[in-house]
């Protein structure tokens, strides 16, 4: 028969595994693929990442908020705690919203009404070219180096030509 601690130390262990779960109900990050996210007015959220699909925040936003491929709509009343980041989208700033942390935008473009905050730094590189530049440089050269490997790869398996002799 056990003593009676050792049985409430599974219980204790069950109790501490649980409690972020327990705590994040009002605070969940979500990730999508393909799906927009939206956060209703009243409705928290901690992290919201996006591949492929849109952010419509109305609502609180505790963290971070990233999309690749698609745009960030916060709307009347929304407000983000952390950073707002953007690959290849557009980020819009309505009227009375706020963003704690830093707005930045690769290959969109920042609308931002004249009632928006940032409490950090904007950064914006406009049009899809610096997305071509920062990875079509690094694709193109490892194709390069391939395709050298593969050239002289080609070169030494040809056997060498015979060299004809004078009589």
């Amino acid at each position: 028969m056990r003593p009676p601690k050792s049985r409430l130390l599974p219980l204790v262990f069950v109790l501490i595994a649980l409690a972020p779960f327990a705590l994040a109900r009002d605070n969940r990050e979500y990730t999508q693929f393909g799906r927009d996210i939206r956060i209703a007015p009243g409705e928290k959220a901690a992290d919201l990442t996006c591949f492929r699909c849109s952010i419509y925040v109305s609502g609180q936003v505790g963290g971070e908020v990233t999309t690749f491929g698609g745009n960030i709509v916060i709307e009347p009343g929304g407000s983000v705690g952390g950073d707002i980041t953007s690959f290849l989208g557009d980020v819009r700033l309505s009227e009375s919203t706020s963003v704690r942390g830093n707005l930045t935008t690769f290959g969109g473009s920042v609308r931002r009404q004249p009632g928006a905050t940032v409490g950090g730094d904007t950064t914006t590189f406009e049009g899809q070219g610096w997305m071509w530049l920062i990875l079509g440089v690094p694709v193109l050269l490892l194709a390069g180096i391939v395709a050298l490997i593969v050239w002289l790869i080609h070169r030494r398996r040809r056997p060498s030509p015979a060299l004809a002799r004078a009589a």
